[in-house]
């Protein structure tokens, strides 16, 4: 790309007859370079701008990458604690379900247990309500016994 010093520094050679006015020439190359100069300025701003704004989308797509990199971790490890969650409580679940089971198992024992000690004392108190007749029943005989004497 040409530069406004070349534009500027540009000389053509003279002809004799029928050439260019030099001046005019000048004059145009001059007002050429001016323009260039502006036009080359504006480039270079521009150029500077597109390398800042590429460095700036540079720099957000790696805080993209970063949070997206995040956003799927942190949806990883929800999915393990939700996981490990689930398999806590299913492992609470199956612990109170077998503390119940125990437990059932104990008060059926219990209920076994006071079942057969009250049979016991259910047959304990009819042979004592057989003793009792049979005393009262003696005691009567015996009073029979008295009042007929």
């Amino acid at each position: 790309m040409l530069t406004p010093l070349d534009i500027e520094n540009k000389k053509f050679s003279k002809q004799m007859m029928n050439g260019y006015s030099v001046e005019e020439v000048d004059d145009f190359l001059d007002e050429i370079g001016a323009d260039y100069a502006k036009k080359y300025k504006e480039l270079k701003e521009v150029s500077k701008t597109i390398d800042e704004l590429n460095n700036e989308l540079q720099h957000y797509r790696t805080i993209e990458s970063t949070l997206k990199n995040t956003l799927v971790m942190a949806q990883k490890t929800a999915d393990e604690v939700k996981q490990v969650a689930k398999q806590q409580a299913d492992q609470m679940i199956k612990d109170a379900k077998s503390t119940a089971q125990k437990e059932l198992n104990d008060i059926e024992h219990q209920i076994s247990v006071k079942k057969r000690s009250l049979e016991d004392l259910q047959k304990q108190f009819d042979i004592y309500k057989v003793k009792m007749e049979s005393m009262l029943y003696s005691q009567l005989e015996i009073i029979k016994a008295i009042n007929k004497e």
